[in-house]
Parts: structure tokens; C-alpha cells; sequence
């Protein structure tokens, strides 16, 4: 199917050249043919003009013959003072006088257009007049001319159009060639990607030596190639992770069940189940997060509203059932655009996270970008105008900087001092950070003094921001 998309492409990238060549030659042969024809019209008026003149010196000073030769007229007269017709050629002989007008004033010549003559019905001749000085009464030649065809001559305008035709299929073969040339390397780009596989993801095509579009191409199918082969590896990566983490309970569990069959007088039933829910409480969990990543990674869209980020934060406060002291300090008025329920999600994943790892208590802030003017981190938030700032902060063993960007890698695992305990599933803040992106803002580990500080950044709502449907 490619290799007939290639041709029709080729085919109509020639086609389109014939169609323009022809087009060309079509308006080449419409110019030569006119400029041809206004030649040969003048041309002929000049020698109509000298037929005239030869006929003017025949009749001066002697006697007018009443048969004229033709020359290269296609026909004479020779007119007295009265009128009268005195001479003329064969064609003409008999004809009442061609027309009437004469030389204006005492003029020797005078040169128009006249048409439906009686000697040439149905045209327009151009007919050129002498007058002729004599004792007794001056003479008028008219010399006419018949018109000259649009073609001009059949030969030329066959000449003409053969090389007007000859120009188009030569433009067309051209045209077929220098495109199969430039398409050449698209061919070769086709067949390695044919040969490329899921478990040979890692090759990529040849780029092309020439600057054009085509090595642009090759880059683009590059770095797509280079993406997809990030994001297999991921997935894989996230799918021996994924399983586990989710052998774990079910092991667990298998364990609990083998172990009441084996000794099944033993067995304090309501310890066991108990033990058994905490397990599916953490496989529910798991479970639960690998959907919510799973939506986020579709790109599906939320519903979108204004929302009063301080107040938001202090109601997932108040709801939970604080296991260690949570200090708080929001803003009011910090409005931004995005999914409630999506970043109720993302603060509860950043307290939750914040309490297992807390010493005696975590902080919470809510503000505007420049409010506090922090530098803790290295840079100015007052550099960042227009961002609302959300800042969780507990008093535990704090982070290293080399490992702050892996507690967002899926199912991660740090040293014992913040390791995943029974509480948490190792999607929290991968979740986190997917919401964030996803509202166009950032969450990162920042420098703190004691304990560990994640900052969300999100942009502010902007005040003629209408609800968004």
C-alpha cells in the first residue's frame, strides 16, 4: 500500500509538472502566435504600400494600363479625378471602386480598415491610398490587403505547436525523473522502517547527507523512534514494577489462606481477616493508582473551573484525620483553572506523603508567587509572577538532591530513611506531578532547611478568565 501511495505521489507531482509545462506552453504558443500575427499583418501593410507605390510610378507621367499586375497586393484600383475606376487588376477588373476615402487635405498617402467591401464580402481588408499628381485632375491608387489568419500560416503555427508539445513532454519526463531521484531516499527510509520490530525498537533510519526536507524527515522519524523506545522501556520498567508490587499482597494473602488451611484449629479467624483486608486494602490501592496514571497518561480531559487554591487546600485539611500536627498558613484568593476533584487529589498525595515521613509535624502554605519572596531554593519567587505556590513541608530525614527527581519515578525506591512503608504504594507522587503537568504547572523537591519541601507552582487564574465549560 505504501509502495502505491509512493507512486501516486510521484505520478502526481509529474502530472502537476506536465499541467504547469503545458499551461506554459500553451501561453508561449498564444504569445508567439500573436506577437507572429501582429509581425505578419505589418508586414503585409508594407507590401500592400509597395504594390501601391509600384502602380502610383507605372501611372506617372505616361498613360495608366487598364490591366495592373497583383504584386503583392491581393488587389489594385487606379481611380481618376471623377471617380471613375481607370485601371485595375484582374481580380478587381469590373469592381465598383473599393472605397471612397482619399489622402486628407494634399497628403500622398493615407492607410484603413475597411470592411464588407463588395470584392471581399464578409472581411475587413486594410486598404492603402496613394494619390498620384497630374495635369488634368489627380489619380488614387488602392492598394487592399487581405487579412492575415490568426494562425498566420499553417506550417509556422504547426512549427509552433510541435515545440510547444515537445517542451511538455520533455518537462514531463524530467519532471519523472528528478522526482523518482528525490524520492529515492523516502523508498530507503520505507524499508528500514519495515525492517524495524518491537524487539529491534533501538535501530533508526539513515539520515540523509543533503539539507532538505527529507533529512528532516529522517530526524523527526528519529526522534520519534527515540521516544517511542523511551516510552517502551518505560512501560516495561512500569509493568515489572506494576507486578511487583501487586505479587506482593497477593502473596501475602496466599500465605495467611495456606497457612489457616494447614492449621486450621489455630487459626484466630478475625486476626487472620483483619490481616487479610489491610492486604487487599493495599492491592485496592495499588490498583486504584495504576488506573488513575493510566487516565492521566491518556491525556483524557477534566472539567475545568475556578478554583480558590486556599480554600481548597484548607477543606482536604479539615477532612482528614490528622495522625500529627499539620500548620497551615493559605492565602486567600489564590484562584486558579483546573479539575477540583483531580487536585484534591494531588494535595492529599503530598500531605499523605508528608505524614509518614514527618518527625513531629508538617507545614502547609498557600500563596502567591512573591508573597514570601523564599530563596531558599536557589531562585526568586517574585521572578514568578502570576503562579500560585502550594508548599508541603515536613521535619523528617529530608531528601538528597541526586534522589529528589527519582521519588517521582513509578514504584521508586529510596534508602531506608524515606522508603515506601505499609501505607503508601509508590504512585503518590508520580501521581502528583502527572496532575501538575497537566494544569500547565510544575512540582519539585526544593532546598529546606530541615526535612523534605515539595512546591507546587500552578498559573493564576487570569481575572477576565471565564469559567471554563
Amino acid at each position: 500500500m505504501f509502495e502505491g501511495r509512493a507512486w501516486s505521489v510521484r505520478l502526481r507531482l509529474t502530472m502537476t509538472a506536465v499541467m504547469m509545462a503545458l499551461v506554459s506552453g500553451v501561453a508561449i504558443t498564444a504569445v508567439a502566435t500573436a506577437a507572429l500575427h501582429d509581425l505578419s499583418g505589418a508586414f503585409k501593410t508594407e507590401e500592400v504600400a509597395g504594390a501601391a507605390l509600384q502602380t502610383a510610378r507605372l501611372s506617372w507621367p505616361g498613360p495608366v494600363p487598364a490591366v495592373l499586375p497583383r504584386g503583392k497586393s491581393d488587389g489594385i484600383q487606379v481611380l481618376d479625378a471623377t471617380g471613375r475606376v481607370v485601371a485595375a487588376t484582374p481580380n478587381l477588373a469590373g469592381a465598383p471602386p473599393v472605397t471612397d476615402f482619399v489622402p486628407p487635405g494634399s497628403g500622398a498617402t493615407h492607410e484603413s480598415r475597411v470592411c464588407d467591401l463588395p470584392a471581399f464580402p464578409g472581411e475587413c481588408v486594410r486598404v492603402v491610398a496613394f494619390r498620384v499628381h497630374r495635369e488634368g485632375g489627380d489619380l488614387v491608387v488602392y492598394s487592399v490587403a487581405e487579412p492575415v489568419p490568426w494562425y498566420v500560416h499553417p506550417g509556422l503555427f504547426a512549427v509552433i505547436l510541435g515545440a510547444s508539445l515537445l517542451t511538455v513532454l520533455l518537462s514531463g519526463l524530467g519532471a519523472y525523473r528528478t522526482v523518482g531521484e528525490a524520492l529515492e531516499p523516502v523508498k530507503e527510509i520505507r524499508r528500514e522502517l519495515e525492517e524495524i520490530t518491537a524487539t529491534d525498537i533501538g535501530r533508526r533510519v539513515t539520515v540523509p547527507a543533503v539539507r532538505d526536507e527529507i533529512r528532516q524527515l529522517a530526524e523527526t522519524i528519529n526522534q520519534t523512534l527515540d521516544r517511542l523506545e523511551a516510552a517502551a522501556e518505560q512501560q516495561r520498567r512500569f509493568a515489572s514494577d506494576a507486578s511487583h508490587d501487586l505479587r506482593s499482597p497477593l502473596t501475602a494473602m496466599r500465605a495467611q489462606v495456606e497457612e489457616a488451611l494447614l492449621y486450621p484449629d489455630d487459626v484466630d479467624w478475625n486476626s487472620k481477616a483483619r490481616a487479610m483486608l489491610c492486604s487487599l486494602d493495599r492491592l485496592q490501592a495499588i490498583v486504584s493508582d495504576l488506573l488513575t496514571l493510566a487516565r492521566l497518561d491518556s491525556g483524557i480531559s477534566a472539567r475545568r473551573e475556578r478554583i480558590d487554591l486556599g480554600a481548597l487546600t484548607g477543606d482536604e485539611l479539615d477532612r482528614r484525620r490528622a495522625r500529627i500536627r499539620i500548620d497551615r498558613d493559605l492565602s486567600p484568593g489564590v484562584t486558579v483553572v483546573g479539575d477540583r476533584l483531580r487536585l484534591a487529589r494531588l494535595l492529599t498525595n503530598l500531605v499523605d506523603n508528608a505524614e509518614r515521613h514527618a518527625a513531629h509535624r508538617v507545614s502547609v502554605r498557600v500563596s502567591r508567587a512573591g508573597d514570601t519572596g523564599n530563596t531558599e531554593s536557589g531562585r526568586d519567587e517574585r521572578d514568578d509572577k502570576g503562579t500560585a505556590v502550594v508548599e508541603v513541608l515536613d521535619d523528617g530525614a529530608g531528601i538528597a538532591p541526586e534522589q529528589r527527581e527519582l521519588v517521582f519515578q513509578r514504584f521508586t525506591r529510596l534508602d531506608a530513611s524515606r522508603n515506601k512503608d505499609a501505607g503508601g504504594t509508590g504512585l503518590g507522587l508520580p501521581i502528583a506531578r502527572e496532575i501538575a503537568l497537566a494544569h500547565g504547572g510544575t512540582l519539585r523537591l526544593e532546598d529546606d532547611s530541615a526535612g523534605a519541601r515539595f512546591v507546587l507552582r500552578l498559573p493564576l487564574a487570569r481575572e477576565q478568565e471565564d469559567d471554563p465549560p
